[in-house]
């Protein structure tokens, strides 16, 4: 086999293998975060962004990327855009936190098991693109899910839908300047515009909410949050490393193994309550991310995106 021949395939299996890590990462927080305990939501969510925009620095000094990080800050109308995605980014990773601290995990799976078909409505509103039957199907089969869920939690699913919500426009924003801006600036002028938020809620914690538990339980304890910079950081960078190797139809598959990941711990380690109602919920969703995936596969097929 030549050498050109080869070099796709070797961009593929190190792209394979970066999406995996990514989504393994992501698959897997609940228990980093029940691991946490006694620290609160709160404090873990601006623990999260300080240690996060403390690393990210340490690595735009590594990579000398100062440039591209003093052209955001210059530019009025693109740090405008991140600071909308770091409102909304801090808001997904706030209800995230409380869903995996709250024994809610089932539900957070739910909002991205639906941030996809939220995605494909996105692009109806915002974008005017327009919808094949199949993605309309998908649409109305997650409307009646999530009323089947409702019922079935006895209130409509919050915390599901606030994550599906949050990062889905999340995702539309980042795609206005995702051309412009790699993953490593990106997330640190998100995480530093979200430094003077991260920091009242300490002091609102340390001062009205008990104490904080950062140099209070333990030298484990504050290491454990420290990393809490590197788990945010790293999967990102690895997943722009895949997005840069793989199709998108393949990262379009890979995603699912985030939501796939949580439901199982939820139900197989955190023994969450797991009705037949909510799984005649979650069977609709499937549903429609099964229409979502064939349909896709239809259309890369039809198209010749290998």
């Amino acid at each position: 086999m030549s050498a050109a021949g080869s070099a796709p395939r070797t961009a593929r299996r190190s792209g394979l293998a970066y999406g995996l890590i990514t989504y393994l990462i992501w698959g897997v927080l609940p228990l980093y975060f029940v691991a946490m305990s006694p620290t609160g939501p709160f404090e873990l969510v601006s623990a999260r962004v300080v240690f996060s925009a403390l690393f990210c620095a340490l690595l735009v000094m590594f990579t000398r990327a100062w440039r591209v990080l003093g052209e955001v800050f210059r530019s009025p109308r693109t740090l405008g855009l991140f600071a909308l995605a770091a409102g909304l980014i801090y808001l997904n990773w706030q209800l995230y936190v409380i869903a995996a601290t709250s024994g809610h995990v089932l539900e957070a799976s739910l909002g991205y098991f639906i941030n996809p078909v939220f995605t494909v409505l996105l692009a109806v509103l915002v974008q005017r693109e327009r919808l094949t039957v199949a993605q309309w199907s998908a649409v109305g089969i997650s409307a009646l899910a999530v009323l089947v869920l409702a019922v079935a939690y006895g209130q409509v699913p919050w915390i599901g839908l606030g994550l599906a919500l949050s990062f889905g426009f999340y995702g539309l924003i980042k795609a206005r300047v995702g051309g412009q801006v790699d993953s490593l600036t990106g997330l640190t002028v998100e995480t530093t515009l979200l430094l003077p938020v991260a920091t009242v809620v300490l002091v609102l914690v340390q001062t009205i909410g008990g104490g904080l538990t950062f140099g209070s339980s333990g030298v484990g304890h504050s290491l454990l949050l420290a990393s809490t910079g590197i788990v945010t950081a790293v999967p990102l960078l690895t997943f722009a490393s895949a997005s840069r190797r793989l199709p998108l139809a393949w990262l379009g598959f890979l995603q699912y193994l985030g939501p796939v990941l949580q439901f199982t711990l939820g139900v197989a380690v955190l023994r969450e309550d797991m009705p037949p109602a909510r799984w005649a919920g979650f069977a609709l969703i499937w549903l429609a991310i099964v229409v979502l995936i064939v349909d896709g596969a239809r259309q890369a097929r039809a198209h010749r995106v290998y």
